[in-house]
């Protein structure tokens, strides 16, 4: 590992003295990086307060509910990707300091948490559909749907709570580094 960063330092280090040199590509890449936080992180935390509401709704609301989910899919896995990319490019103008960094480490982990909670509601959202509306009489479709909603609303309530770890760990990061 020792070896590695010096490697990436030499193989970035035209990056770094762009992106250092530069206040327009550095308030181009910081911009896109928090554009990408407003807006992915700005649907995906409506999508929950949708979600945690639709809990006593009817079946209407439910269906509407969850094809307003599906919908913000995309948006959001967009936001992700150029998320990943700016935050990537914004540490490659600086590994040497990123790579000793445990708040740096912290956001990883924030990240790669928020897309598996993000697999996680995709997988019950998919639950969801294949059950439909079952028919009163069907207890075990009864429950199951039951118990795929809590697991709906605790994505929901986790992904809340981890776009906002993003938002701490990115203010900590920026005042770390």
């Amino acid at each position: 590992m020792s070896a590695l960063v010096p490697s990436l330092v030499h193989a970035f280090a035209p990056w770094q003295h762009l992106y250092g040199d530069s206040k327009a590509v550095s308030a181009a890449v910081t911009t896109v990086h928090l554009v990408a936080m407003l807006f992915g992180g700005g649907y995906a935390v409506a999508a929950d307060r949708t979600t945690l509401r639709a809990r006593s709704g009817d079946v209407g609301e439910r269906r509407r509910m969850l094809g307003e989910l599906h919908a913000l899919h995309t948006p959001v896995v967009v936001a992700l990707i150029v998320l990943f990319l700016s935050g990537a490019a914004m540490a490659a103008a600086d590994i040497e300091t990123f790579s000793k960094s445990p708040v740096f480490i912290a956001k990883l982990g924030v990240v790669a948490l928020l897309l598996v909670n993000g697999l996680m509601l995709l997988r019950a959202e998919r639950s969801l559909e294949r059950i439909g509306q079952p028919a009163p009489a069907d207890e075990v479709a009864v429950q199951r749907q039951a118990t795929v909603w809590r697991q709906l609303r605790a994505t929901a309530w986790a992904s809340a709570a981890l776009w906002t770890a993003a938002v701490v760990t990115g203010v900590l990061l920026t005042n770390a580094a």
